[in-house]
């Protein structure tokens, strides 16, 4: 209360009484004279607008949620105005909804994003109603060689008579000689060695090489008892019996008309034997040799 007896008023321009003007306070109460946002209400507003102004740079985190939600409702209407505008162009389809768009652009990029590769093949898959047999072609079995034909002796010979007249036979093929050529050189071979290879006691060279007899007439080896020292050929040559035989038909063929010969004289002729008459008799066996022989 001042002295003119009043009541101090506080909320008037002078304030209090007892405050001094140059006393300093580091402490601020709320004076019951100032404003209170309960008192005025728009006044707690109007200070935060005005409290803005007087710092700009104080953080507002009122203002950064209002931009946060202007951007998205800004982008959400530039997509609506496309996809409206995309539909009047058309003028046909309707405008796609976001999840079909999202659908579609997920395999393409996917396709585009992933490697090529190229796409390993297909593996075939038997028929079933084709068996295996009908499709694989038959493999050709090799054809067996054909053997030899077995000629079973004739005329009184053994095996290996056999097989000698034979390499006579064969011989005499080989060169082209008629079958009266054949038959004169088996019926010499029957007189001059019954139809053996003779090797020569004389010539102990001889029995290095395969034979089924000796012999002692000087140095006559082989089939055809011919001798190395007349010239006939080396003992190994002439101890082989298609060799022997070669050489005998040679010479017969070089005596003029020796197929109308008769066979002891045609063989003499060549072998210029002792006993020129012997061959006579073994004509008609060598004759009966050839025919089995050449079947």
């Amino acid at each position: 209360m001042r002295d003119d007896g009043t009541l101090d008023d506080q909320c008037g321009l002078g304030g209090s009484a007892d405050r001094s003007d140059d006393s300093s306070s580091t402490v601020r109460s709320t004076s019951p004279c100032e404003p209170s946002a309960s008192r005025l209400p728009g006044l707690g507003f109007l200070r935060t607008r005005l409290g803005g102004f007087a710092n700009p740079l104080a953080p507002r985190p009122g203002r950064t949620r209002l931009a946060v939600a202007t951007g998205a409702v800004c982008c959400l209407g530039l997509v609506g105005v496309t996809q409206v505008g995309a539909g009047a162009v058309d003028g046909t389809n309707a405008p796609a909804q976001p999840a079909q768009v999202a659908e579609r652009a997920t395999p393409d990029a996917a396709s585009r994003g992933s490697d090529r590769q190229t796409p390993a093949p297909v593996p075939q898959t038997a028929d079933p109603d084709v068996s295996p047999s009908a499709t694989e072609k038959p493999v050709a079995k090799p054809k067996p060689k054909p053997k030899p034909k077995r000629i079973a002796p004739v005329a009184g010979l053994d095996e290996d008579q056999m097989d000698n007249a034979k390499a006579i036979v064969r011989a005499g093929r080989d060169m082209g000689v008629p079958r009266r050529g054949l038959v004169i050189a088996v019926a010499t071979a029957m007189q001059e060695s019954n139809l053996y290879n003779y090797a020569s006691a004389v010539l102990p060279e001889s029995q290095n090489y395969p034979h089924q007899a000796i012999g002692w007439d000087h140095d006559s080896v082989g089939l055809f008892q011919q001798r190395p020292s007349s010239g006939w050929g080396t003992v190994g040559d002439l101890m082989r019996p298609e060799y022997a035989t070669k050489q005998f038909l040679t010479a017969l063929e070089q005596i003029p008309g020796w197929q109308d010969m008769a066979l002891t004289d045609a063989a003499q002729a060549v072998q210029v034997s002792a006993f020129p008459w012997a061959y006579a008799q073994h004509e008609w066996r060598a004759d009966e040799v050839v025919d089995a022989i050449l079947g």
